[in-house]
Formats: C-alpha cells, sequence, structure tokens
C-alpha cells in the first residue's frame, strides 16, 4: 500500500508540475496538427492512409522523449530526483513512476491526428482496439528509448540532442513516412534493430492491415526491447547516479 501510494503520488506530481501544462497540452496539440497541415497545403491531394501513422508515429515519439528528458534530467541536475529516492519503494518502481506520465502524454498526443484523419479526411480504421493498442505499445518503446538516452546526460540540452540525433534518422528508418521496403538492403537491416519499426508496423496493421511483420512477432520483440531498455538504463543509473 505504500508503494502504490509513492507511486501514485511521483505521477500526480509529474502530472502537475510538467505534463499538465498549459504549454505542454498546447504543443502536444499543435505539433500533430501542424504536420497534417503542412503535407494537406503542399499536396492537397494526399492519400491520408499514407502518412495517417507516421503523423501518429511523430506526435508519440517526439512527445514521449521531449518530456522526459525534461523530467529525468532537470531533476537529475536540481538534485530533487535524490529526494525522491528516499520514498519507500524500489528504484524500479519508481522509475516506473516517472515514465507512466510520459506515456500518457504520449497517447494523449496521439489522439488529435486520429481524429482529424478519421472525422475530416474520412480515414478508415481496420481495427480501432489494435490501433489503441498499438499507440500504447509505441508510447511505452518510446518513452524507455527516452529513458535510455536521457540517463547518459547531465544537461535538459544534451538529452534533447541526443534524442533528435535519434529520433530524426528513426522517421526516415522505422516506417513512419518512407515504407521499410523502399529502403536499401543494408538500411533495412538498421530499421529492423529498432524497436520504433515494430511498433509503427503494428499501428500500420490496424489502420489498412499493411504490416509487414505478424503482430505475434511484434509484441515478441517490442517486450524484449522494453525490458532491456528499462534494465540498462537501471543499470546505468545506479552506476552512474546511485555512487
Amino acid at each position: 500500500m505504500k508503494s502504490m501510494i509513492a507511486f501514485w503520488n511521483i505521477l500526480s506530481k509529474d502530472m502537475k508540475n510538467y505534463y499538465l501544462k498549459p504549454p505542454n497540452i498546447s504543443w502536444g496539440l499543435i505539433f500533430p496538427f501542424a504536420w497534417i497541415l503542412m503535407m494537406f497545403l503542399r499536396t492537397k491531394t494526399f492519400n491520408v492512409v499514407e502518412i495517417f501513422p507516421g503523423i501518429i508515429g511523430m506526435s508519440v515519439l517526439f512527445g514521449t522523449t521531449s518530456m522526459l528528458a525534461v523530467t529525468i534530467t532537470f531533476e537529475k541536475k536540481s538534485r530533487s530526483f535524490e529526494r525522491l529516492l528516499l520514498a519507500p519503494i524500489s528504484l524500479e518502481l519508481l522509475i516506473t513512476a516517472k515514465i507512466t506520465g510520459a506515456i500518457l502524454f504520449g497517447i494523449f498526443n496521439s489522439i488529435l491526428p486520429i481524429l482529424i484523419s478519421v472525422f475530416y479526411f474520412n480515414a478508415s480504421i481496420y481495427n480501432p482496439i489494435s490501433l489503441f493498442l498499438g499507440v500504447c505499445l509505441l508510447s511505452i518503446i518510446s518513452t524507455l528509448f527516452g529513458l535510455f538516452i536521457s540517463v547518459s546526460a547531465k544537461e535538459v540540452f544534451e538529452a534533447q540532442t541526443y534524442s533528435n540525433f535519434f529520433r530524426f534518422p528513426m522517421i526516415f528508418l522505422c516506417g513512419l513516412f518512407v515504407p521499410i521496403t523502399t529502403l536499401p538492403i543494408y538500411l533495412r537491416i538498421i530499421s529492423y534493430l529498432l524497436p520504433v519499426t515494430y511498433a509503427m508496423d503494428f499501428i500500420r496493421y490496424s489502420i489498412d492491415k499493411s504490416n509487414l511483420i505478424s503482430n505475434t512477432l511484434s509484441l515478441i520483440l517490442i517486450s524484449v526491447f522494453c525490458l532491456l531498455l528499462f534494465y540498462i538504463s537501471i543499470h546505468n543509473m545506479k552506476k552512474k547516479w546511485l555512487k
């Protein structure tokens, strides 16, 4: 019971201090809307199904990694993270509480592009339940990827720089807008080493069944990547932060 109370207090603190701030909420709404508007103004005849998964992917990927870089790195810099270590919970549960806010923020960022695509552009969704699950999986894996990067940074700008170093290549390598099948073979190898690829493939299945990998295999690989990123981050945190 004490662990759950501590978990909820950490999560509610992060939601109040970081994620529910008006600038963050407006950024989460404007960012995907700006991408959709840019695509529409550029062609006015684009196929929404082709960019629908990519807009969702960018909204979730950039939202989770950006916010987590702020929460983790800023609190480490200000030494407030050390006070959280006094909570009567394990480090694993503490980090889970910290990343839950980013996961929820990523899911929130996906709502607007889905609503615009469905109700304005009349995009169809093959399986809404699978789409929700795919968004959750993408938000979780993106958050853990952001956690892995943030642990190695000392300043917020460093965490953002490291994140961009990985995020922008993933836009083209993970099937957000460029189909993996059109990439050269050596780039496809890199694509299949990135966990975001499998979450995006799951989302594509839920929208128009254009996935390249079976859902079962995607779920297994995403789970493996999640465990690896989580425990490697915990190991690095104990090694670098808890000396």
